[in-house]
């Protein structure tokens, strides 16, 4: 009997945490993802000076209380799976756990409570709350877009280099130390600099000359720039008329399976897609 109680309490927070459909579910991620924002606007303010002297108490206590509860939240997640470590090792349960050991680490070491701004990775959840993961069919094909391009790409980006390397021995021939280019690496650096149109200005030409290649390396950094952008646009092109994503006319939920956390479930699914469990209706 205490065994069924068990289950049936683990079972009612599982559907609080991980579901969004319920309205308890719906509750606790929007108060987890304000408790997340204010955590980040925290450590922000704290980085202030002139904010931190002032309410520096308040400050830390909050943030106390906020990873208090993130911890317990955290506890909360791994109990109530079937797979406790696929949680822990999977994307959202690395990040929910680096959001929340940088102010315990800060005891030991003073200043590493500011790694906290990680929590901003925790946001991602805004897809399922929202159902957005339709729409993230569109990144995988740019993330196979960028990776069919890398030959392509990676081509171009040496060829390039090669160009830094020449263009930066001649201005350091033609400048020299006068004019900060003290060596062939800082010359070869402010070529990078100038060809990706950065402009620091820490190291400028004085000489005609070497004006005029500083100016002709300008203008070639604006076709340089747009290269990459090209190759991966025909190929994104290419493959988003070929490759249609299964979910791009199929309603989501944001049913998560108890047993392995798999989400993006169709509204009319009654079995999990990847271990085939039966979902909860």
């Amino acid at each position: 009997m205490r065994s069924k109680s068990w289950k049936d309490w683990k079972t009612k927070l599982h559907d609080i945490i991980y579901e969004a459909e319920t309205p308890a579910g719906k509750l606790f991620d929007i108060i987890l993802l304000i408790a997340i924002i204010a955590s980040i606007i925290l450590v922000m303010l704290e980085s202030v000076e002139s904010f931190d002297n002032k309410f520096h108490n308040f400050l830390n206590i909050s943030e106390w209380i906020i990873t208090i509860l993130f911890s317990i939240e955290y506890v909360a997640r791994v109990i109530t799976v079937k797979k406790p470590l696929k949680y822990i090792t999977s994307f959202y349960g690395v990040i929910d756990l680096l959001s929340t050991i940088p102010k315990y680490i800060s005891l030991l070491f003073g200043g590493i409570h500011a790694l906290a701004a990680l929590r901003a990775l925790r946001l991602l959840r805004v897809f399922r709350i929202l159902k957005l993961a339709r729409y993230l069919g569109a990144s995988q094909v740019l993330t196979s877009a960028i990776k069919a391009s890398r030959a392509k790409i990676s081509v171009f980006l040496f060829a390039v280099l090669i160009l830094c390397v020449i263009f930066g021995t001649l201005m350091y021939l033609i400048e020299g130390e006068a004019s900060g280019f003290t060596s062939i690496p800082v010359s070869v650096y402010w070529c990078i600099v100038t060809l990706t149109t950065v402009g620091f200005g820490d190291i400028a030409p004085v000489t005609p000359i070497g004006q005029l290649i500083a100016a002709l390396i300008m203008i070639l950094g604006y076709g340089i720039i747009a290269v990459p952008t090209g190759i991966v646009s025909a190929e994104y092109t290419n493959r988003h008329k070929n490759d249609k994503h299964p979910n791009d006319h199929v309603q989501l939920n944001s049913h998560s399976c108890e047993n392995c956390l798999a989400e993006h479930h169709s509204d009319r699914a009654e079995f999990c897609y990847n271990c085939g469990k039966k979902l909860k209706s």
